[in-house]
């Protein structure tokens, strides 16, 4: 520790020119967003190589888990990174974090598949993927504060809004690798090798990364405060043990990262598995539609954090949040109606209900994917939400056997409990065809047909989510580095941030398509994030203070 004197000033170390503390931290995190986004538009391909012997609905549910995974240990990462970056300075801290997850990410394209190793590979995907989660739960804080602390006071909202627009660059450069993979090996060869080149290239664009931030020096205000001996020795107790510190990390988080994490995977994340999954339209549509829609996103994100300088990061961030929950519902609905009209067509013709007992119902709730769902009743909805039907429950007679009317037609279901694997495979397929065929019969379409889709619509759509997302995003930093004094800002701000979109936004999708199985309603699950938002409009309204302007020398 540099000591100081009346007659001397401070130690500080030399600066950096605001541009290339802005390059080298957005190229940072752009990596990161990357190799973490690479994994959540995967979800598909990695739940048939990773848990081939399960289910196809316990399969995908068990990939959408350890998407949510990697999320669950960022605020483990936050801790550990933000004490690091509050006692020893920023820049240590995020270029660890880059060499963390590129490392991760690299391995999982060189990974073992279930049919190669068993269960093997599924347990290192889940080592890997909570390594990229750890590392990712120090970078975000560290590349924000980094520039908020060499902006000028008039600037922090426009000059941290990049490190927003990384997401964007690094979401559109995993969808744009994808892309150009799958076209290049075809969809036979990418679902069986060609899926992990995406993840090798991590490794070109880690190289950069480490070579841009070895560039750098440490951010004034830290530099300042350290040589006067101002830095924290005990962030966590400082952060957290103090109640005007813990209020606003509470604030933080029940006010702006509640909503943060449910819009912004809502509007980049779930709107992919739900155009996938429930509306059955083609990958390479779907990955041109979100390519566009976060190109689209990236000068947004600048625009808003610049518009914050001005009119105040709380305006705006509300902004965001109202629009979002006017555009949840009506939103995916319109999804429904320019992707797959056949299907909205066919629900309104030819509902669906089904009739079971209740007791042989269960909730499809399997974060592990390890739970089989074989009784009757949970082979028919199963078999309903795998095919994107929406239908109503009905209260059967006691110990019936579950089933399924299709209009005027019945299909009975059988159990499968009991029975030995192979028996109750073949039980389960049986009943599958049947409620297909049924479903082909009454005008339900297998996929969505490429020449009735209205794309321009589609984007439409995205385009609102889009507005929605970036309008919240796009102050954050600034709005979370001026909440906080310098002393324990890297803890106090990446806990709420990575609680935030860890635990509410990394769990979207995973949590909405439960809820989506066990309703047997498309849009049900929307629920869970309009919930989210919802509070966080009104603790925004009545707590979170503006702190557009505010000093960060305290």
């Amino acid at each position: 520790m540099a000591e100081t004197t009346a007659d001397q000033e401070p130690e500080v170390l030399p600066a950096t020119s605001l541009r290339t503390v802005v390059a080298a931290s957005s190229a940072g995190t752009t990596f990161e967003w990357y190799d973490f986004f690479v994994f959540g538009s995967l979800t598909g391909v990695i739940s048939k190589t990773f848990f081939t012997g399960l289910p196809e609905t316990a399969g995908l549910a068990a990939a959408l888990a350890l998407f949510g995974a990697g999320f669950l240990f960022r605020p483990l990462g936050a801790l550990v990174f933000g004490r690091i970056g509050d006692r020893a300075g920023r820049k240590g801290a995020f270029l660890a974090t880059v060499l963390l997850m590129g490392g991760a990410t690299v391995a999982i394209g060189l990974l073992p598949s279930y049919t190669q190793a068993g269960i093997i590979g599924p347990i290192l995907l889940i080592l890997m993927r909570i390594l990229q989660g750890f590392a990712l739960g120090g970078e975000y804080g560290g590349a924000a504060i980094y520039v908020a602390e060499h902006a000028p006071a008039n600037g922090r909202g426009g000059a941290t809004s990049w490190i927003q627009t990384s997401a964007a660059f690094g979401l559109f450069s995993a969808l744009l690798v994808i892309l150009a993979t799958r076209l290049a090996v075809g969809p036979e060869a990418f679902d069986a090798w060609g899926w992990r080149i995406p993840f090798l290239v991590s490794g070109i664009l880690l190289a950069i990364s480490i070579w841009m931030r070895l560039k750098l020096t440490e951010s004034p205000e830290f530099a300042k405060l350290k040589a006067e001996g101002g830095e924290t020795k005990a962030p966590f107790a400082e952060a957290f043990g103090r109640w005007p510190n813990l209020r606003l990390v509470l604030i933080a988080l029940v006010a702006i990262m509640f909503a943060q994490g449910a819009v912004w995977y809502t509007a980049f994340f779930y709107s992919q598995t739900f155009m996938e999954r429930f509306l059955k339209a083609p990958p390479e549509t779907i990955n041109l539609l979100m390519m566009a829609a976060t190109a689209a996103s990236a000068p947004l994100y600048v625009f808003f954090g610049w518009l914050s300088d001005r009119a105040g990061r709380k305006p705006v961030m509300l902004f965001g949040m109202v629009l979002m929950l006017a555009a949840y519902f009506p939103g995916f609905h319109l999804l429904s109606q320019t992707l797959n009209p056949a299907l909205t067509e066919a629900q309104a013709r030819t509902p669906v209900v089904v009739i079971a007992d209740p007791a042989d119902c269960t909730l499809q709730f399997d974060p592990v994917g390890k739970a089989t769902f074989l009784s009757s009743c949970d082979i028919a909805k199963s078999t309903l939400a795998n095919a994107g039907v929406s239908y109503t429950n009905e209260a059967g007679v006691p110990g019936r056997a579950a089933m399924v009317r299709i209009g005027y037609q019945t299909i009975p279901s059988t159990s499968a409990e009991g029975l030995s694997p192979d028996v109750a495979k073949a039980v389960k397929a049986s009943v599958e065809s049947r409620i297909k065929t049924t479903l082909a019969q009454a005008g339900y379409p297998a996929k969505a047909d490429p020449e009735r889709m209205n794309l321009i619509g589609a984007f439409g759509v995205l385009l609102i989510f889009v507005v929605a997302a970036t309008a919240l995003y796009g102050p954050i930093a600034a709005c979370l580095v001026e909440l906080f004094p310098t002393r324990v800002r890297y803890t106090a701000l990446s806990l709420p941030y990575h609680i935030g979109t860890g635990w509410v936004g990394g769990f979207v999708p995973f949590t909405a398509f439960a809820i989506v199985t066990a309703t047997g309603h498309l849009y049900s699950g929307l629920w869970y994030p309009f919930a989210f938002t919802a509070v966080s409009v009104i603790v925004c309204l009545l707590l979170l203070p503006e702190t557009n302007g505010k000093p960060l020398n305290t």
